[in-house]
């Protein structure tokens, strides 16, 4: 069988997220970019990889890590250079999503702004649809 994945870019000024599947901040990319390079991961061929899985306070939580190179039927986009690989499971969950990083005084991390979200905990990685 051979391997297929759909690669969509970052879309156009004005265009929602919920048309058009996926987006990532520029803060965040700075921040991806960033964390790749310490970790050695190249950004032609690895990238950050988005998930949901089962358990947390309120049902499912995301999942976020590197990764050396898509799988087999992830969805892959591209923000200024930098991938972000999505399998289909969880693309039904993340589908029209913005991935932003906020680094203040109180808080630094990734912020994951859903609109299939309809209910969050404190913690902010867990979740309900």
């Amino acid at each position: 069988m051979a391997n297929t994945v759909t690669i969509e870019s970052k879309p156009a000024e004005g265009a929602s997220a919920a048309n058009k599947g996926l987006q990532v901040t520029e803060r965040a990319v700075k921040r991806i970019r960033a964390a790749m390079a310490q970790e050695g991961i190249s950004p032609e061929q690895g990238g950050l990889r988005l998930g949901v899985m089962g358990g947390g306070c309120s049902g499912l939580s995301y999942s976020i890590k590197f990764d050396t190179q898509p799988r087999e039927r992830d969805r892959i986009y591209e923000f200024d250079g930098v991938r972000v690989f999505v399998d289909p499971k969880s693309f039904l969950y993340l589908h029209g999503m913005t991935l932003d990083y906020e680094e203040t005084l109180l808080r630094q991390g990734f912020n994951f702004i859903n609109p299939n979200s309809t209910r969050s905990c404190g913690c902010g990685s867990s979740f309900s649809s």
